[in-house]
């Protein structure tokens, strides 16, 4: 049986509107939170990702990759309760029937092939998904699938790098770049999404969200804690030339 819900708040007519408008006190306390920790961590992988790409443009291949090798963690600490997040998200409008604005993804702010399929597949389905939750519900679980698509493809190209095994550098390196800005923008979209989705839960539903999110950053810190690390101590492989 379905829980007991207040009455919706009043909602604006679109996404713009919703970034625009002014949160409760409470709501905003949640959302910048949220939006504190995701963009701490991504500072974290953005700031270690361009010093590896620094070494790598002034020639210094063998010290790029070995700094290139320690995003791997870093990218996973981002991507695990990114897609956790969204989860929840979708998680709760499934039960609860909390469904705010949304827009399809844009191909345009994607740079990897498979970030840009996924985008202009969203656009297409948004036009024949005539229910607003469904096409909600779909733009999540389009975006945690592109959050952890991403992460392995980052993370796998990274470590290759790192340990010298990749067969092209350039390659491996063009990976990274690519996924590092598509989950840029997949964090963009998911902030976005969470004011949205904030704006129109009702109030009593907000301590039933927040303890949900709380459980799922648990088992996530708790799988990151247990996980074997990535960056492991090792002779480093020759790099050749690029």
């Amino acid at each position: 049986m379905r829980d007991r819900v207040g009455p919706p708040p009043s909602r604006s007519t679109s996404v713009k509107e919703d970034w625009r408008a002014h949160l409760p006190e409470a709501k905003s306390k949640v959302f910048s939170a949220h939006v504190h920790t995701l963009e701490s961590t991504y500072g974290m992988l953005s700031v270690s990702l361009n010093e590896a790409l620094e070494l790598r443009g002034e020639g210094r291949l063998a010290k790029s990759c070995q700094a290139v090798h320690v995003t791997t963690e870093l990218c996973s600490r981002l991507t695990r309760p990114l897609a956790a997040l969204i989860r929840i998200l979708g998680e709760h409008a499934r039960h609860y029937g909390t469904v705010p604005n949304t827009a399809p993804l844009d191909a345009a702010n994607f740079q990897s092939p498979k970030g840009q399929r996924s985008a202009r597949l969203s656009g297409l389905l948004s036009r024949v998904l005539l229910s607003q939750r469904i096409q909600f519900l779909y733009k999540l679980g389009n975006l945690q699938e592109m959050v952890e698509d991403l992460g392995k493809d980052f993370c796998a190209s990274a470590q290759e790098l790192g340990e010298g095994l990749t067969t092209d550098p350039a390659i491996s390196w063009k990976i990274v770049d690519a996924a590092h800005y598509d989950l840029n923008t997949c964090l963009r979209e998911t902030v976005v999404l969470l004011k949205s989705f904030l704006l129109v839960l009702p109030d009593d539903q907000l301590g039933t969200f927040q303890k949900a999110v709380r459980a799922q950053m648990r088992t996530t810190d708790s799988s990151l804690a247990h996980s074997e690390p990535l960056v492991r101590t090792r002779r480093m492989a020759s790099v050749g030339g690029q």
